[in-house]
């Protein structure tokens, strides 16, 4: 196994004083300065943790930061509140629980991933030959510290809506199965480049992160589209591919037959404090529970525990006040950390977050994600949503159909937050026509209907 080595006093001077910018990616190597400490962000080497490894993070984010954990939007685990003193302990902590980091190019996997018999292809095998080609390539490839490469071979939890710069998707095209290669995008909005041979696919991957190098450490596959397009060029109508259907919400029992389940469980918002999860952890490890995969959607996979005990550990995770269950509105909710814990939040998103579930409970129904957003970053939802609230010079902005960074639509006083968010779920409520979701109700009133409704006295 490969460990982290524990960063230089110096090294961890020069992170703690390093102003923060987009685009950078926190890891033990190179924490990020944060609102509330540095954060770290961690990627196994494995396809998941064994709970004891889990149990041992926890412990050391208890010891080492402020306690806080979270599983981002992507699925990848982090600890806050750390210092620069408190860092190189983690790192050692991490080290001594025998627990394989992964550092540099994220290449990302379904969280089911070979435990799925719906599977076209098996995405793990194909994730490890270029994990083993990129390492192997000398000079080390300076790639752009976010760039990320998604290989799905398809099944349950798929991951269409996870942004990647590279995209491989396992497809069944005339009796064969071949891998669809699009970029910059999520798997509806990325360009569909190729469908390549299983053979095909690491040199042309490979073939694309040395372009992305040549260019340099802050080229991203939008850069390159078009030139890769000319050199990849198929005589195959890759229009004619089926689109992937929508993964479901990660929360939740997951049935994969022959007396196999999983179960989803959520994270509210996206974090859990460590003497949460050590006590959930001990009692799914007396039900059986023997592996935990993160997901996107802020989410825990549990893995090894009996159908006939599933259900035990679901009624656990709920009274632990988690999500665990398709129908829980907090599913629908995306939040960054908010004030407090992000230096550029102006508003405490979690408790906006939960006053939307307390108070506009007709927005939940599913159809669309309420995005939360400290300020016009919009790091937990990067793309439009269909309602975003945000931090403005006074109050919140709420934008309609749009990201955290669009002009808002509608400006609402700060003592008025609550006030209008009841008159939005009243407007859903009493105008929503036979059948009609929350999200074609607000599309069918629009953005003068909407800014009308929260702005009421």
């Amino acid at each position: 196994m490969t460990f982290c080595a524990a960063p230089s006093d110096r090294s961890m001077q020069a992170t703690q004083i390093a102003p923060m910018r987009r685009g950078a990616c926190p890891s033990l190597s190179t924490p990020m300065m944060t609102g509330d400490g540095l954060l770290v962000r961690l990627r196994p080497k494995k396809s998941g943790f064994a709970l004891a490894e889990l149990t041992a993070i926890a412990d050391a984010a208890a010891l080492c930061g402020n306690g806080i954990l979270e599983i981002t939007a992507r699925g990848n685990l982090q600890i806050r509140g750390l210092t620069a003193q408190t860092v190189p302990l983690l790192s050692q902590k991490v080290a001594e629980a025998g627990i394989a980091i992964a550092e540099g190019l994220a290449i990302e996997t379904p969280p089911l991933a070979g435990l799925d018999p719906t599977e076209i292809a098996d995405a793990v095998s194909a994730a490890e030959r270029l994990r083993d080609a990129v390492a192997a390539h000398q000079p080390p490839l300076a790639l752009a510290p976010k760039l990320s490469v998604v290989i799905d071979g398809g099944g349950q939890l798929n991951l269409g809506a996870v942004t990647a710069d590279i995209r491989l998707r396992a497809v069944r095209t005339n009796g064969q199965v071949l891998w669809l290669l699009s970029l910059a995008g999520t798997e509806t909005t990325a360009r569909r480049i190729a469908a390549l041979e299983e053979a095909a696919v690491v040199p042309a991957v490979m073939d694309i992160l040395k372009n992305l190098a040549a260019i340099g450490r802050d080229a991203r596959a939008r850069d390159i589209v078009g030139a890769v397009a000319t050199r990849w060029a198929t005589t195959l109508n890759l229009d004619e591919i089926a689109p992937m259907v929508p993964a479901p919400n990660a929360a939740g029992i997951h049935d994969l037959g022959k007396g196999c389940s999983v179960l989803g469980i959520g994270l509210p918002f996206g974090q859990i404090h460590a003497l949460g999860v050590g006590t959930l952890l001990e009692a799914l490890e007396i039900l059986g529970a023997t592996e935990i995969r993160l997901a996107p959607g802020h989410a825990l996979m549990v893995l090894g525990i009996a159908p006939d005990r599933i259900g035990a550990a679901q009624a656990l995770a709920l009274g632990h006040g988690l999500r665990a269950v398709p129908r829980d509105p907090r599913n629908h909710i995306a939040a960054c950390a908010g004030l407090g814990a992000c230096a550029s939040a102006r508003i405490d998103t979690r408790a906006v977050a939960q006053m939307v579930v307390d108070t506009a409970p007709a927005l939940l129904d599913g159809s669309l994600t309420v995005h939360v957003s400290g300020c016009a970053k919009g790091c937990a939802k990067p793309s439009a949503s269909a309602l975003t609230i945000t931090a403005a010079p006074t109050g919140y902005g709420l934008v309609v159909n749009g990201p955290a960074s669009a002009v808002p639509t509608a400006y609402i006083e700060e003592n008025n937050i609550r006030t209008a968010l009841e008159h939005l779920d009243k407007l859903v409520s009493e105008r929503k026509q036979g059948g009609e979701s929350a999200r074609s109700c607000l599309t069918r009133l629009g953005a003068d209907g909407i800014t009308a409704a929260v702005q009421q006295g």
